[in-house]
């Protein structure tokens, strides 16, 4: 295979590089306030047609499983909002003995706390061939759930004094998430057989819509005057989210692939994007509003701004991976060499 056809085969990884790239050289353009206007663009438009696009693709009857998995939903809501902060809170009881600041490990305390994201799981799982539909589901009622659980984790762990206006989260969520979702599939039952007839790219689509994400994300990360730390607590914060991520998510590889849970091979691809990813639209928003006045808030926000990106590097690294794995048969163990 040539360079052009290897690169026209792995589009998305050079995609994510020039997108970074163009970030850290133009972090103006996609912050909020910049002339690509994320804060509508992404946070509305984005996430809006990444859902449609699954309503849209999405066959009814597989949707309709979905709701009825409950076990799968019970596992990744389970760890993703109570085993995850609780298994952090035990680590920094640790990491509190060293040197790190201790602000940035509040900072990690808060990602824990975090409900799953409502677009990067989904869009990961569907490129790995996954449990498209359950994880829909679980991004979706996550974020929902989240938005009465994570504040109370916060206040839990960390402490604060503030109302949280539930009512315009909960709004915005339905907006974005479950409108545009129904639209799809509307939309589908008129268009079934144009769509199976044809094979629109459904999966390029979201791919696409990621990259815009990731875009914006690294502009948020590279224009933030509170990155500029300390390089060796930057690097150990870094190094700590990774590690993290990778252990938590071979934790719910391992887990949910025995056999005896009963879970496909796509549920389990579900499992570990749904449960490790948290959400950096939901998460921001949620501190400022909980620790309102706290000098140190943009500290706490440092590691949520490098766990986000940082999670939607690592999972489309696997993908290539964990779609071996999957086409493998599920006796494999391509996810842990």
């Amino acid at each position: 295979m040539g360079l052009l056809g290897r690169l026209r085969k792995d589009w998305f990884m050079v995609g994510i590089l020039v997108v970074i790239l163009s970030a850290r050289l133009m972090p103006s353009v996609g912050v909020k306030g910049g002339p690509l206007r994320p804060e509508i663009t992404i946070a509305y438009v984005a996430v809006s047609l990444i859902f449609f696009n699954s309503g849209l693709s999405l066959k009814t009857e597989e949707l309709t499983s979905a709701l009825l998995h409950v076990r799968l939903h019970l596992f990744v809501q389970s760890f993703t909002l109570i085993f995850f902060p609780v298994a952090v809170w035990l680590l920094l009881q640790v990491l509190a003995l060293t040197s790190i600041d201790p602000w940035l490990l509040k900072g990690l305390q808060t990602v824990s706390c975090m409900p799953p994201p409502v677009s990067s799981a989904v869009i990961l799982t569907k490129a790995v061939g996954g449990n498209e539909a359950a994880a829909i589901f679980n991004s979706a009622f996550g974020s929902f759930l989240g938005i009465v659980v994570t504040p109370l984790l916060l206040l839990l762990f960390l402490g604060s004094s503030s109302s949280v206006p539930f009512s315009s989260i909960f709004s915005q969520l339905f907006m974005t998430v479950v409108v545009p979702l129904i639209l799809g599939q509307v939309c589908r039952r008129f268009l079934r057989e144009f769509l199976e007839r044809r094979k629109l790219p459904f999966g390029a689509i979201s791919s696409a819509v990621l990259l815009m994400i990731i875009y914006t994300t690294f502009c948020d990360t590279f224009s933030n005057p509170n990155i500029e730390l300390d390089l060796g607590s930057l690097l150990l914060v870094v190094v700590i989210i990774f590690s993290i991520q990778l252990s938590f998510m071979l934790l719910t590889f391992t887990v949910s692939s025995r056999s005896a849970l009963g879970f496909s091979p796509a549920d389990t691809v579900a499992i570990v994007f749904c449960s490790t990813h948290k959400s950096l639209t939901l998460g921001i928003p949620m501190l400022k509003i909980v620790f309102e006045g706290y000098e140190h808030l943009s500290l706490i926000s440092v590691p949520l701004l490098i766990y986000h990106p940082a999670q939607i590097l690592l999972g489309s690294v696997l993908v290539p991976t964990i779609r071996a794995w999957m086409s493998s048969g599920p006796k494999s163990s391509l996810l842990l060499r």
